[in-house]
């Protein structure tokens, strides 16, 4: 009868539990319906998105490749991402474990002599008295007739969906890390060799105007300024050097580990090392492929599961202690049926004065709601306006580089030029010193864009939700 009872309340329960959480009702996309017209018109809508495309694909420099491999493997806070999921999983399982009854097996004996008092009034010992017990117990389990507990595990799930989505971010910003850090890696290397290159001629002009001075053919001036060019190109030369070791160690760690000597060669800035034309879709796709957006929704999601909690909580709540087992004062007969005891113990809680607390946290509750609903938005935002940036650099960088390429073509061949007409003794010195300066610094410009323009890439593969198994 007792077994029959209890298994009937369990199922009322499950069965009448139901949810005081308010419909979920997501907020109007704060966004255009499409991205601005000049910025997508090179790109094929039908194409799908730049989310769909393998980071390996973006990324085909070789060495990149490596480096973004051994990141995902060694870099700390991907790992610190990957234990908060850990962490939450475990709490979303016990909120969900209050759900059901706890059951424990219980087994005792007692032996004890007590101290009785005689006719006479004075004292003398009893007899030893010996018990043994064993059963099953059921401690204060929670009917959720309301909906308490469901909501209090429908928040953890949706907390631990989040935390899965926060992973996914954070191995997205790795990759896009990673790549930005080898792409200034690249930069300040070439950078170096054009400053080396440049030193070499310019070391090789002083020569020049050094023997031409001693045969009194070139002023002081022009010895004065050959030199300072020089000196010019070797301090630039160790602020290359500097720009390079540094970002060689903040690759290092976001690597996590020291980098190893077997690396390949890496791709030059000219070669193309990162994927710069990707389609970029509809801001209707960031809200299923931006792992902040989603994680944000799933934010909202746990808010508005609060907000059942905290209403049930004004319900009465129904909880069940329960015993079934068996009592004997004989070890040997513990088990006989007529040993058997059960108690059934059931209690009821009516909220009546708590001072306003259950007021205020349900107020609480809703606040944070709205607070979930404005980071929803703020996170939808953000992603469109990163979206529309790295799009209009997408469009620019390109015709930007061909006008700057153009650029270092006239002033080579104008320091070329400049350098016959100074040894034919038709120009001055001056003169042959801004063409280098403008070649050296023309090229610089050059490189500089190169980075940029595959920074911007990266930022459009990011922005977009990229990041897809390569």
């Amino acid at each position: 009868m007792m077994r029959h009872t209890l298994m009937t309340v369990f199922v009322a329960g499950a069965l009448s539990a139901c949810s005081l959480a308010p419909p979920l009702e997501k907020p109007a996309l704060p966004v255009a319906a499409s991205y601005d017209a000049a910025s997508a018109a090179s790109f094929d809508s039908n194409a799908g998105t730049g989310a769909d495309v393998a980071w390996r694909t973006m990324l085909p420099d070789p060495r990149l490749q490596q480096l973004v491999q051994l990141a995902l493997v060694n870099n700390r806070d991907l790992r610190e991402a990957a234990l908060n999921v850990a962490a939450v999983q475990a709490q979303y399982r016990i909120e969900d474990a209050n759900r059901l009854p706890r059951v424990d097996v219980a087994a005792g004996a007692t032996r004890q002599r007590a101290i009785g008092t005689n006719s006479a009034g004075g004292f003398q010992p009893r007899a030893i008295e010996e018990s043994s017990n064993a059963g099953l117990a059921i401690n204060a389990f929670e009917l959720d007739f309301f909906g308490r507990l469901r909501s209090l595990s429908d928040a953890a799930f949706a907390r631990y969906l989040a935390s899965v989505e926060g992973q996914r971010a954070a191995r997205l910003t790795l990759i896009a890390a990673v790549a930005d850090a080898y792409l200034e890696q690249r930069l300040a290397q070439e950078q170096a060799l054009l400053t080396q290159r440049t030193l070499d001629d310019w070391r090789q002009s002083l020569a020049l105007t050094e023997r031409l001075h001693t045969a009194q053919q070139r002023s002081g001036i022009d010895l004065a300024q050959a030199r300072g060019q020089v000196a010019t190109a070797e301090a630039d030369l160790q602020a290359r050097e500097r720009a390079l070791r540094l970002a060689h160690n903040n690759l290092e760690l976001l690597v996590g580990a020291p980098l190893p000597a077997d690396l390949p060669d890496g791709a030059a800035l000219s070669q193309q090392p990162v994927l710069t034309t990707l389609p970029a879709g509809l801001p209707s796709d960031l809200l299923a492929r931006r792992p902040d957006i989603i994680q944000a929704e799933h934010a909202l999601v746990a808010a508005n599961a609060d907000i059942g909690a905290a209403r049930a909580a004004f319900f009465p709540r129904i909880s069940l202690t329960a015993q079934l087992g068996f009592a004997s004062p004989e070890i040997g007969g513990l088990f006989r049926g007529s040993q058997r005891n059960w108690s059934f113990a059931p209690q009821l809680t009516q909220p009546i004065f708590h001072g306003g607390q259950l007021r205020a946290e349900l107020r609480l509750a809703e606040v944070r709601k709205s607070i979930a609903v404005v980071q929803y938005e703020r996170a939808i935002q953000s992603a469109f306006r990163e979206v529309g940036d790295a799009l209009a650099g997408s469009q620019t960088y390109r015709l930007q580089i061909d006008a700057q390429q153009r650029v270092v073509d006239a002033a080579e061949l104008r320091e070329r030029l400049s350098k016959l007409r100074y040894g034919a003794g038709q120009d001055s010195r001056l003169e042959l010193l801004d063409a280098q300066r403008q070649s050296y610094a023309a090229q610089g410009t050059l490189l500089d864009l190169r980075r940029d323009q595959f920074r911007s890439a990266v930022a459009l593969y990011k922005a977009l939700g990229g990041g897809a198994e390569g």
